[in-house]
């Protein structure tokens, strides 16, 4: 077996992933890292109240709490993804827990809205290390006979860490004052900072030929990208329901061309990015087919994921009654069956064609959209826990191997690529639903129960499309047939 070759010159593991117990202390260290990038992207919302209260600011102002951690993390990844390629994984990865954890400090002493919203928009920099080469370093942790495992593993703690949040924070909020909710990182970060300088591998083969870090490609990739983040924000809906409960937070016309300018910068950045034999935002990638579609399947299935999310609050507190405990009790049935259904896939990938498994998926979240859209006039609570269920179990059926797909597909030195991807075909999807709703519920109110069941039934439609992405890869060779 061919032995790689680290980033300080000497010989480090085998190839094909780590032997154990190296592949379990790595994986350690992945899963910590991940589990609190993607926490405190949530964690604040419960506590925002309360900072406004106590540092003197309006709700509108306090939002940008969470907006400054989002934004930087959602522009950063594409850039942090292609300067590991360059550097190596475990560089960026480590210097972003180091930013992180340094940032967790800052915001924990903050004692003015502009110190927090500083602090948090460097956690939100720190995070978007971590996230950029999570999943390249996933690739290079597990042999491939057993990285449907890991990706199912990985898949199971964003899943789960994306929902924890507002559970984490109340149990915080229970004993302590909001500024734990940033102390409790710091020791987190420190134990991860340790573990990862011992255990985390290195890059295997070299970047790509003409790779380059271009300052102008970097400026462009964040304007568009933020543009296209406040435009939504601006729209009300990508937080949910806005203050009142009427999406809206901010002039519709405004937003719409806030959107339009992040479009037309979008346009020029990719025209500059086709001329790259190496791109910042992966064009090269997406020529190849099955990893085209495995993006296209993600996107669609977020975008459902995102209408569903939004929309089910509106059905249960306002069209059936439920309280908001009930509610999100409910709800909750959603993230659990992901988490259920994570360990099963991770079995079935490499047995199956990873775009039957997609496929299979999508179909069940299809049928359990619509089933939701279609509940009675009086639901039980069984009626709707176990058609939330129904799409919790096809949503994870689709995560694990789809993931695995992009991962894969790309040539091993283009993981950070394709690994930054991820995260950015997840925020693309939840955009692109945030705006859909957006739409829907200016046509239909949110409140009679129309609107919300117009958006379960897009929802619907978006999964039947990713459904049709997916099995669209049983034509082309590679990892998704």
């Amino acid at each position: 077996m061919d032995a790689a070759v680290s980033e300080n010159g000497k010989a480090a593991q085998p190839i094909d992933g780590l032997d154990q117990p190296a592949r379990q202390r790595a994986m350690l260290v992945i899963i910590l890292g991940i589990m609190v990038a993607v926490l405190d992207g949530t964690i604040v919302n419960l506590a925002l109240p309360g900072i406004a209260r106590e540092l003197q600011a309006s709700p509108s102002h306090a939002i940008w709490v969470v907006n400054a951690y989002q934004i930087a993390t959602l522009v950063m990844l594409l850039p942090l993804a292609s300067l590991g390629d360059l550097v190596g994984y475990r560089r960026v990865y480590l210097v972003g827990m180091a930013v992180f954890t340094l940032s967790s400090i800052g915001a924990t002493f903050a004692d003015s809205l502009a110190t927090l919203i500083a602090a948090r928009t460097f956690q939100g920099l720190g995070a978007a290390g971590i996230m950029s080469v999570n999943a390249a370093l996933v690739r290079l942790t597990f042999p491939s006979a057993l990285l449907g495992r890991g990706m199912a593993i990985n898949s199971m703690v964003v899943a789960t860490s994306s929902v924890a949040g507002p559970s984490v924070a109340a149990a915080i909020l229970s004993v302590a004052s909001w500024p734990w909710l940033f102390a409790i990182n710091v020791p987190l970060g420190i134990v991860t900072l340790a573990l990862g300088l011992r255990a985390l591998p290195f890059n295997r083969v070299a970047p790509a030929a003409g790779l380059r870090f271009s300052p102008v490609d970097v400026a462009l990739n964040v304007l568009m990208f933020s543009l296209v983040f406040l435009g939504v924000d601006r729209l009300g809906v990508r937080e949910g329901v806005r203050e009142g409960g009427v999406p809206g937070g901010g002039s519709q016309a405004s937003a719409w061309l806030i959107l339009l300018a992040g479009v037309a910068v979008g346009f020029v950045y990719l025209r500059r990015q086709r001329k790259l034999a190496v791109p910042l935002f992966p064009i090269d990638l997406l020529r190849i087919p099955v990893f085209a579609l495995s993006m296209g399947t993600s996107v669609a299935a977020f975008c459902a994921q995102m209408l569903a999310y939004i929309a089910l609050p509106f059905l249960l507190l306002e069209v059936y009654g439920r309280s908001h405990i009930e509610a999100g009790l409910l709800i909750t049935a959603w993230p659990l069956a992901i988490v259920a259904m994570a360990p099963i896939a991770g079995r079935l990938i490499g047995r199956y064609p990873d775009g039957l498994l997609g496929g299979i998926g999508l179909g069940l979240l299809a049928v359990g959209l619509a089933l939701l859209a279609a509940l009675p006039a009086q639901p039980g609570n069984a009626d709707i826990a176990w058609r939330m269920a129904l799409c919790g179990l096809g949503f994870g059926l689709f995560q694990s191997p789809n993931n695995h797909t992009i991962v894969t597909s790309p040539p091993a030195h283009r993981s950070g690529a394709a690994s930054g991807m991820l995260g950015t075909a997840r925020l693309t999807g939840q955009t692109l639903g945030a705006v859909v709703l957006a739409g829907v519920f200016s046509i239909w109110s949110p409140h009679g129960g129309h609107g919300p069941v117009v958006a379960l039934v897009l929802a619907a439609c978006c999964a039947g499309l990713a459904a049709v992405f997916s099995s669209l890869r049983l034509k082309t060779t590679g990892h998704g047939g």
